[in-house]
């Protein structure tokens, strides 16, 4: 069952979903992108649940059930600051269990910026429609080690795939998943099935070789 609690963010009360599952192997940290909320993710956290990946996820700033002017996330260096601390509450839920981060748009360039804060936190990163700001600047992971996954439509208009796949070419630990006939919002599209499955495979094989 789905379990919902504050902690005391960078900049006032942030709201967390908690998907648990029996038996985890892996744990995934999940940012959403501008305008969603946690409550949009409830299929993609249970999907990720049945092959045993537990989820933590919040409402950005201003998002959701969290605090903040709404519609406006604030400084992407706050969000990343309150992702590290989600990161934290999950480790403190499932101590020892490998952790992951997920960010889709604004959520990726949230997980891009954490990483250049703390490089070596998670054993596994899946970044989805890659933001332009984020993708110009490729240099912001290069202390990361973990395997980085991007995915990405190919038709998305919000972030054209361009950036993503030159971001991908100067990340030597990167891989990338394109999907035809997908635009930006890949976990609402016809694909989700597709993206989530991937996704799974990849973080259950970086924990499982």
């Amino acid at each position: 069952m789905t379990s919902s609690r504050f902690l005391a963010g960078a900049s006032g009360q942030v709201h967390v979903r908690h998907w648990p599952c029996t038996d985890p192997v892996a744990g995934l940290v999940f940012l959403h992108g501008m305008g969603q909320h946690t409550g949009h993710y409830h299929r993609f956290a249970r999907a990720l649940g049945a092959e045993g990946i537990e989820t933590w996820a919040l409402d950005h700033v201003g998002h959701g059930l969290s605090e903040g002017e709404p519609g406006n996330p604030g400084p992407v260096t706050d969000l990343a600051a309150n992702a590290l601390m989600l990161a934290d509450l999950a480790a403190a839920d499932r101590p020892g269990l490998p952790l992951a981060v997920m960010g889709h748009s604004l959520g990726a360039a949230t997980a891009v910026a954490a990483l250049a804060e703390q490089p070596e936190r998670f054993v596994a990163v899946v970044l989805c429609g890659l933001p332009r700001r984020a993708a110009a600047d490729p240099g912001a992971v290069d202390e990361v080690r973990a395997p980085i996954l991007v995915v990405h439509g190919v038709d998305d208009r919000l972030a054209p795939i361009d950036g993503a796949r030159a971001w991908t070419s100067a990340v030597r630990n990167a891989e990338m998943r394109e999907y035809p006939d997908a635009g930006h919002d890949l976990l609402h599209e016809p694909v989700h099935r597709q993206v989530t499955s991937d996704v799974a495979a990849f973080v259950r094989a970086t924990v499982q070789p």
